[in-house]
């Protein structure tokens, strides 16, 4: 068997997380595909999986040659259908991932419109409020709401979102509207936190127009701490306090006169969001054109755009 055909059965069983689950996938033996990855590994002079009874894992040096893998692979695949005279079709599965809330209202609209345009591909979405890492969750694409560090990732910029302090008509005529970030002590609010523990502090420029360097004032009362947005937003609609969140999230509730955003002078400064992925210039084709079609559309929708969001 050749180097590059157990390079294929390695991604195989790395990103099914099984001999057997990739065996059923390139239909070849069990038996041939666990000496095509012993033998990789012989040649390497390197573990590449654990193996146990239950589970496959790659190990830290077959992460890296994984992607290696999937990058000399995908160069091959391209190189071959332009010999042969062929367009690079986007083909394939793509997995991608966002905030859940992101998630339903701009991704999975997305996703749908982008495979009606490429029926070979094939796509599956999971969004969650946190941190996916790319490589170990054997992850495509995923969109980021925050200032990235730097990685070896590509990161591309669709647009920014502001995060602001919203409540109802009904809760300010009763209360009052906070007018500076002090006022925000005689106030009752909804909290919220992704850890299950207290919310988060809620920090504000010192000044008007400052957002690049807030600071942690006098804080609202925290009546109740939720670990989604969505309850959040319902209970601010319904009359309960303040509540702060993504401008995205609220752009239709604010639009219809459900709430009203407040301190907008105070807000820290626009959080950029952006389209993620490993392998840049050879990520394989169904990546680049799912990025490149997600960020055309993302760029021209209002709520990612901080004046207009």
């Amino acid at each position: 068997m050749d180097r590059f055909e157990s390079m294929r059965i390695f991604v195989a069983v790395a990103e099914s997380r099984g001999f057997a689950a990739a065996a059923r996938q390139l239909r070849l033996s069990g038996p041939m595909v666990t000496r095509a990855v012993a033998a990789l590994e012989a040649h390497l002079g390197a573990r590449l999986l654990h193996r146990t009874t239950r589970q496959v894992r790659v190990t830290e040096t077959g992460q890296r040659y994984l992607l290696d893998c999937k990058r000399i692979l995908a160069e091959m695949d391209e190189a071959d259908a332009l010999a042969g005279g062929a367009h690079v079709v986007p083909k394939g599965h793509l997995i991608v991932t966002a905030p859940v809330l992101f998630g339903r209202i701009h991704i999975a609209p997305l996703l749908m419109s982008f495979l009606q345009a490429h029926p070979q591909v094939t796509a599956r979405a999971f969004f969650v409020d946190r941190v996916v890492n790319l490589m170990e969750e054997g992850v495509d694409v995923a969109l980021r709401i925050a200032h990235l560090p730097d990685s070896s990732l590509t990161a591309v910029r669709v647009g920014a979102v502001r995060r602001v302090i919203v409540a109802s008509p009904d809760y300010l005529a009763r209360r009052g509207e906070p007018m500076s970030p002090a006022d925000l002590a005689e106030h009752d609010a909804l909290g919220s936190s992704t850890t299950g523990g207290p919310a988060s502090p809620w920090l504000l420029a010192a000044q008007p127009s400052q957002g690049d360097k807030p600071v942690l004032g006098p804080q609202p009362r925290i009546q109740l701490t939720l670990n989604g947005v969505e309850v959040g937003i319902m209970a601010a609609k319904a009359g309960h306090g303040l509540a702060r969140v993504l401008s995205y999230q609220v752009r239709d509730e604010v639009a219809a006169g459900h709430l009203r955003i407040v301190l907008q002078a105070y807000e820290p400064t626009p959080i950029p969001v952006y389209l993620v992925y490993s392998e840049g210039r050879s990520a394989a084709a169904k990546v680049r054109a799912f990025v490149d079609f997600a960020a055309q559309q993302l760029r021209a929708h209002p709520a990612l755009n901080p004046q207009a969001g």
